[in-house]
């Protein structure tokens, strides 16, 4: 069974290689985002490494700032956002809690969301606030299978980070068809050499079975697209500008957010 001790030594290496690498390509752009990684992963790590009080907080502090992005980029206005966030922190909370409870608290949640634009009487707007409220909800409340999947959510992490790479290098070197209008720049060249990359990752940290295999060839590409999907909608580049290298927290587990609701259904 994978354990956050086990997986330490990976990571640690990762970055290490990496900084190695990075401080070899003498490219300013990727030495900020190594250090954001160099600060990110022990943090993160260390938070897993406590169980599921750690896991939980985590998955809060990014759903959180996950809603605050999205609504940003979606325009939602601060009592969408706050009740977004507190639904998603609910959610999180009910699967360290209440596992049982889940649903229920989804479902409230999910009135919550709709009773912002039904109490304001917003006919203009209502209908467009309710359809990104839910799909916030339903994209977002995933964070809360980091409680009850622990070490191996970090190791599908770290597997659908590895495939996200691989893909941006190779699509470039390689070419080819490109991979969805959603994303111009993605090529099916890349994609199929992520996912091969992010499979012999999961092989590597003994997680390689179907479902995992699944949900990172196929979830985490489908994440990286429905983001796009979205930033599109909104014209924008990224979706926030405060982490360095790398623009918001959302530009860089979209890829695992989907993954996870894959891992979810397939278990």
């Amino acid at each position: 069974m994978i354990t956050v001790a086990s997986l330490a030594p990976y990571l640690g290496g990762a970055l290490v290689l990496g900084g190695i690498a990075v401080a070899a390509s003498r490219r300013r752009e990727l030495f900020i985002r190594w250090c954001a990684w160099a600060v990110a992963v022990p943090l993160v790590t260390g938070a897993f490494w406590l169980g599921r009080p750690g896991a939980a907080a985590i998955a809060i502090a990014a759903g959180v700032i996950g809603v605050m992005e999205y609504g940003g980029l979606m325009r939602l206005g601060r009592a969408d956002r706050a009740v977004l966030a507190t639904a998603v922190a609910g959610v999180v909370l009910a699967a360290l809690l209440a596992p049982g409870q889940v649903l229920r608290v989804v479902a409230t949640g999910a009135l919550a969301v709709a009773a912002v634009p039904l109490v304001a009487g917003d006919a203009d707007h209502g209908q467009r606030r309710l359809g990104t409220g839910l799909l916030g909800l339903a994209w977002l409340s995933v964070l809360a299978a980091l409680v009850p999947l622990g070490a191996t959510a970090l190791a599908l992490f770290v597997a659908v980070s590895t495939a996200d790479i691989v893909a941006y290098f190779a699509g470039r070197k390689l070419g080819g068809p490109r991979l969805s209008p959603l994303s111009p720049a993605k090529r099916w060249s890349g994609t199929l050499t992520g996912a091969a990359a992010g499979l012999g990752v999961l092989a590597v940290l003994s997680t390689l079975n179907w479902p995992m295999a699944v949900a990172v060839a196929v979830g985490g590409p489908a994440g990286d697209l429905l983001e796009s999907m979205i930033k599109r909608s909104a014209q924008a580049k990224d979706a926030g500008r405060w982490l360095p290298g790398s623009g918001g927290l959302l530009d860089r587990i979209d890829s695992l957010l989907l993954a996870l609701a894959v891992l979810l259904v397939l278990r």
